[in-house]
């Protein structure tokens, strides 16, 4: 297998890094056979589809990293993962990091919301001291082995105390030395553009939220241009899959057909390598000939 590309080497290619989120093993793999370089794991669409729960601080590292590593199982894809606070103070932030970058993990953001942590487009956020979260990054930087594991902090400030205050904790973060950006939920173009010069330079990431978040939805080629590197998608996949799935009941207990909405058999055996398993089971059964 050739060597993932660094998260640093996706970012130099000169174009906007897309980035689905996927929320379980098969999204990635699909995810990987629709040509993309990279893909995102956030909290949001992860605990939905694995746990049926709202991303309200509900689920820990031990949870979250399991699923992750299920996920990762399907791909070979370079991924950047959601840690959410860190799971706790300094200690349990470089448990966290360890432990990502051992499974493989290119790319994690951390946010500074106070626990209970939630969605970043939820109402209700809080954030403790932009000091204590520059404590957490430093204790990150200091965990990873390699400096190719790439960390993003994220500031939820924005909604809490405004943007020039999210500005303001993006600096420091950026000083405790976090690789990359991420300021959650500009609530217009305006905002959007001000974050992207402001840390002209800086890898950043927007967050596209489609189906109702507070960020306006950009095309990735306009948000690069304002001067955000990474483009993640965190809810398109699993909304659109969970309307797919009512769609797909309400038709059966309605009596119709299928029709030719989903996939089908053939195509089915072929995401899922049916070929690969029968060539190791035919290769093993040559084998004691």
């Amino acid at each position: 297998m050739p060597a993932k590309p660094t998260w640093k080497e996706l970012l130099a290619r000169g174009e906007p890094l897309i980035l689905p989120c996927a929320y379980d093993a098969l999204s990635a793999r699909l995810i990987e056979r629709a040509g993309f370089a990279a893909y995102s794991v956030g909290g949001y669409a992860l605990v939905g589809a694995r746990h049926a729960l709202p991303d309200i601080g509900l689920v820990a590292f031990g949870e979250m990293s399991a699923g992750i590593r299920d996920i990762m199982a399907a791909s070979s894809l370079p991924v950047l993962v959601d840690c959410d606070d860190g799971y706790g103070d300094a200690k349990n932030v470089a448990r966290t990091i360890a432990g990502y970058e051992a499974m493989g993990v290119s790319a994690i953001f951390m946010e500074d919301q106070r626990a209970p942590k939630r969605c970043g487009h939820m109402a209700g956020k809080e954030v403790i001291d932009a000091d204590a979260m520059a404590a957490k990054l430093r204790a990150a930087v200091d965990a990873r082995r390699s400096a190719d594991f790439f960390i993003i902090a994220r500031t939820d400030a924005r909604a809490v105390h405004g943007l020039d205050e999210a500005l303001r904790r993006a600096e420091i973060y950026l000083k405790a030395g976090a690789d990359g950006l991420f300021i959650e939920a500009p609530q217009s173009i305006d905002e959007l553009t001000q974050v992207g010069r402001t840390f002209q330079g800086v890898p950043q990431l927007a967050n596209m939220v489609e189906g109702g978040g507070r960020t306006p939805v950009l095309p990735p080629q306009e948000l690069y241009r304002l001067g955000f590197a990474m483009v993640a998608y965190p809810t398109s996949l699993i909304f659109r899959v969970a309307r797919a799935i009512e769609n797909a009941l309400a038709d059966l207990k309605a009596g119709r057909p299928a029709g030719k909405d989903g996939v089908d058999f053939e195509t089915f055996k072929d995401i899922t390598s049916l070929a690969h398993w029968a060539e190791v089971e035919q290769r093993a059964a040559n084998s004691k000939k």
